[in-house]
This record gives structure tokens, sequence and C-alpha cells, in this order.
């Protein structure tokens, strides 16, 4: 019974090393894709604000 447990609990803790290499991949791709994208999300955001701003003001 002992043996059991014990594999039980090498199991859930492997399965919780593989859920963190698999945030950290995300995290990466999409640090990369930020990277890749600076400008246009730049110019994107700040199109955005502006509007927003414009829109507001004529509230």
């Amino acid at each position: 019974m002992k043996k059991i447990w014990e594999t039980l609990r090498e199991f859930v803790q492997e399965e919780e090393a593989v859920g963190v290499v698999e945030i950290i991949l995300i995290l990466v791709v999409l640090i990369g894709l930020v990277v890749i994208f600076k400008e246009q999300l730049t110019s994107l955001v700040k199109n955005i604000l502006s509007k927003i701003t414009k829109q507001s003001n004529s509230i």
C-alpha cells in the first residue's frame, strides 16, 4: 500500500513539473511576439488611447 502512495506522489510531482515547463514556454512565445511586433503594438495602443481621449472630451 505504501508503494502505491509513493508512486502516486511521484506522478503528481512529475505532472506539476510539466505544467511549469508549459507555462514557461508559453511566456517565452508571448515575450517573443511582443518583441517582434513592438512597434505595431505601440502604435495600436497610442491610436486607441487617442480615440478614447477625443471621445471622452466630447462627452
